[in-house]
């Protein structure tokens, strides 16, 4: 009994032995692996969330943001941003609603003609106390792209591509009317006159075959202004003074005048632009000319068209002078985030050399850095060095101004008068001159 208790004693004591043993071997894993949980912890803590916005584009410009979002996640961990994009008919309405209810993302996606109404409503942060000599600015974007995206001496959006405009032509047309077709060298654009000239001979409107949509027809949004302010510029007039206060004496002047006839003389005396074309007519070979975008080149080729074979590209004719316009969408900070310095690396990361030399090389869009330009072959070669080389050289910024909005909605209207409605210019002219000048009157 007494070597039964003597026995059951060591047992316990070996048992203990063991015991701490184990606790002594196990505390430190344990200690190790709280540590660990608590670095993951902190180093979750420790990304900061950022919002951006922009509006749906194209699948080509889709693929290429999630391609740049997914790359600076990976270089930047201690940053996470959300992407969210949104319809373009729709993103100007739900954008300005959240910043009005201080709701709005970190980051976002301006149309640079809108730079102003933003930066004076005190939504934007200017981006100039962040510019370093790393950016380049100055030495690597055109001087008439950041001047588009400055308000009262202050850079508020930075930019990631350049917009310009083209004339397409149909080759098969051309060639059956056994005329030439129009130079493809960016400094060397046909005259509005001869575009004229080369279109009576060419079209067969009772056929079905029409001769050129000069500016995207009468749509809705921004494009009436975009494509169609280039005509006011190539003649030289202006629309609105160097100061933006005033309308008189630019849009009612005799160049602009002079623009403003030749464009309802396209429709109504010389006839060779309709108010309405059938659907898909270009692509349809239906009508010989049209102006649109780099980005249609690829919609074309799409819909079986061929470069080269069915549809060439040249510059934007002139007038007086060369002129196309510029602007497009451009990255901006919310003026109220909490995170200035994480957004800003996230819009100097997108806009630098290599994000951007990916995103044009899947857009083709024309790239707003001049390097990365020279580098990428396509804008160095027919077609894209059309684009590119009027956006860098011959392009103008629509008035930078908070009441641009209603500038837009005006011009549209004023070129539906007498293109449309074919309404007498200089009474056309008068009631945009007013429309301008009240709302610049109310603003200031």
């Amino acid at each position: 009994m007494r070597r039964r208790i003597i026995y059951y004693s060591l047992f316990v004591i070996l048992v203990s032995i063991v015991i701490g043993y184990l606790i002594i071997l196990v505390q430190p894993l344990s200690i190790q692996d709280e540590k660990e949980d608590s670095e993951q912890k902190e180093e979750l803590e420790d990304v900061v969330e950022l919002t951006f916005w922009r509006n749906y584009g194209n699948a080509a410009e889709n693929k290429a943001y999630n391609e740049i979002l997914e790359d600076f996640h990976q270089s930047h961990p201690h940053i996470h941003v959300t992407m969210q994009n949104i319809e373009y008919a729709n993103y100007e309405v739900e954008l300005r609603t959240e910043l009005v209810t201080g709701t709005g993302p970190d980051i976002m996606a301006i149309d640079s003609p809108y730079l102003a109404l933003y930066a004076e409503a005190d939504l934007l942060m200017p981006l100039n106390e962040y510019l370093t000599e790393e950016d380049r600015l100055e030495e690597d974007f055109p001087e008439t792209i950041t001047q588009g995206l400055t308000y009262k001496d202050q850079l508020y959006l930075m930019p990631l591509i350049e917009s310009s405009i083209a004339l397409y032509y149909n080759m098969n047309l051309l060639e059956e009317a056994n005329l030439p077709f129009p130079d493809s060298d960016p400094a060397n654009p046909m005259t509005w006159e001869e575009i004229v000239t080369l279109l009576k001979a060419v079209q067969r409107p009772e056929e079905g075959i029409y001769g050129i949509d000069p500016a995207q027809g009468f749509g809705s949004g921004e494009a009436p202004a975009y494509f169609k302010l280039p005509i006011i510029w190539q003649f030289g007039g202006e629309v609105i003074s160097p100061d933006a206060t005033t309308a008189s004496g630019y849009l009612d002047s005799a160049e602009t005048m002079e623009a403003l006839q030749f464009y309802q003389d396209l429709y109504h005396k010389d006839k060779v632009a309709v108010r309405e074309f059938p659907a898909n007519a270009f692509e349809e070979g239906q009508l010989v000319m049209t102006v649109l975008g780099a980005w249609a080149i690829t919609d074309l080729e799409k819909n079986g068209l061929k470069l080269g074979e069915d549809f060439g590209v040249a510059p934007l004719p002139k007038s007086k002078y060369q002129v196309v316009p510029n602007g497009s969408w451009a990255l901006g900070i919310l003026s109220t985030t909490s995170h200035p310095e994480e957004a800003w690396e996230f819009i100097r990361y997108v806009t630098s050399y290599e994000p951007m030399k990916k995103y044009s090389s899947i857009t083709g869009e024309v790239p707003a850095r001049y390097s990365v330009a020279e580098d990428l072959p396509e804008f160095n070669t027919y077609p894209y060095n059309i684009f590119a080389e009027q956006a860098y050289s011959y392009s103008r910024n629509r008035p930078v101004t908070p009441v641009y909005p209603d500038i837009s909605i005006a011009i549209k209207k004023l070129f539906e008068d007498v293109g449309l409605a074919n309404k007498d210019v200089e009474a056309s002219v008068e009631e945009a001159v007013e429309a301008i000048n009240q709302r610049l009157r109310q603003a200031d």
